[in-house]
């Protein structure tokens, strides 16, 4: 072989042999996440501009079937990290002891309503998603019903058959519709004014989903007129050209944090540390602050096309703890009331 062959090929052997060093020195970071697929390629992007060392690998699901997932492996854990999931779902997961507190670099600029209140905390909030209606307004015109108003507006006869929203044991979005509800009209152990709103709601219901942003993509391509959803969803319709109204019931709408927590016991947790450190930072708030009208840092968030200003203030005064602690009992009188109309899986 030449020389110059023979230097060309020991070059190229000794770069393939670095790459591969490299990919091997890469940390594999398991992070479990109801996050919307639309939305993990630019925050996975952006952590690996600053920590190029550390692999994401994804478990997505929707919010209620990771919080069953993380709970069944709760005796043997699978993930590192959990990241865009529901505070009232973490607030179940610290009640078993599953997190490992820890305070991010960026913790004191998130606002204290947006965390865990322990110090350091078991999780923390990355931003606010709230209910919003999605309201179909040509397949309305053609059936003359009236945009609504209020959640009691969606009990009238004239919404029958008209209506999807999530079920709240597999969607987030769906169990914060039901806490909110019942927190405005009273629980009394299935026996209150929120509970009887639901039996009411449920008689227009024609199918609860498995997802919190199927119920607005629905009622975007005119399958129903009226979608139960959160606000992403139906500003990212409504900016694609869907004929919808954005509707926010006036008795306040009910709302969870997407956020963040370190799995207990993860033998990564340095890997793990630096990527609560970059999702507690102003870039990461940025980057949620396209999607959503608030977010944990404050003043980060540009305002959102079609949600009104005060959208803060509408939010209903949620109690995580008390969602945590009632979770079950919840979802199981909901199942047994309601779950004739959820779809098929």
């Amino acid at each position: 072989m030449r020389p110059s062959r023979l230097l060309a090929t020991l070059v190229g052997l000794a770069f393939s042999l670095a790459a591969g060093v490299a990919s091997a020195q890469k940390t594999q970071l398991l992070v479990y996440t109801a996050l919307e697929t639309d939305q993990l390629k630019a925050y996975q992007e952006a952590f690996n501009k600053v920590h190029p060392d550390i692999e994401i690998k994804w478990v997505r699901d929707s919010t209620g079937v990771i919080t069953a997932k993380l709970l069944a492996e709760k005796a043997n854990p699978q993930a590192d990290a959990i990241m865009g999931v529901a505070a009232s779902s973490l607030a179940v997961l610290d009640k078993q002891g599953m997190l490992q507190p820890y305070a991010p670099l960026n913790l004191d600029a998130i606002m204290s309503k947006y965390r865990d209140k322990k110090n350091p905390p078991a999780w923390w909030g990355m931003d606010v998603w709230g209910a919003t209606v999605c309201f179909n307004t040509v397949e309305a015109q053609k059936k003359n019903i009236p945009k609504p108003e209020t959640w009691k507006d969606l009990t009238k006869p004239v919404y029958k058959g008209q209506i999807v929203m999530p079920n709240p044991a597999s969607s987030g979005t769906g169990f914060f519709d039901v806490t909110a509800w019942l927190t405005l009209f009273g629980d009394d152990n299935g026996k209150g004014g929120g509970w009887k709103y639901m039996d009411a709601l449920h008689e227009n219901i024609a199918q609860y989903t498995h997802s919190g942003s199927k119920p607005c993509n629905m009622a975007a391509a005119g399958e129903f007129v009226v979608g139960i959803s959160f606000e992403y969803r139906a500003s990212t319709n409504k900016a694609r050209g869907a004929p919808i109204d954005l509707v926010f019931p006036k008795e306040g709408l009910g709302w969870d944090l997407e956020s963040f927590a370190i799995h207990k016991g993860t033998k990564k947790l340095d890997a793990a540390k630096k990527l609560a450190d970059w999702a507690s930072s102003k870039d990461a708030m940025i980057l949620y602050g396209k999607n959503f009208a608030i977010t944990a840092q404050p003043g980060v968030a540009p305002p959102l096309p079609n949600v009104p200003k005060d959208y803060e203030a509408r939010l209903v005064k949620m109690d995580f703890a008390w969602a945590a602690e009632n979770r079950e009992r919840i979802l199981a009188e909901w199942t047994k009331r309601y779950n004739a109309k959820s779809e098929k899986r």
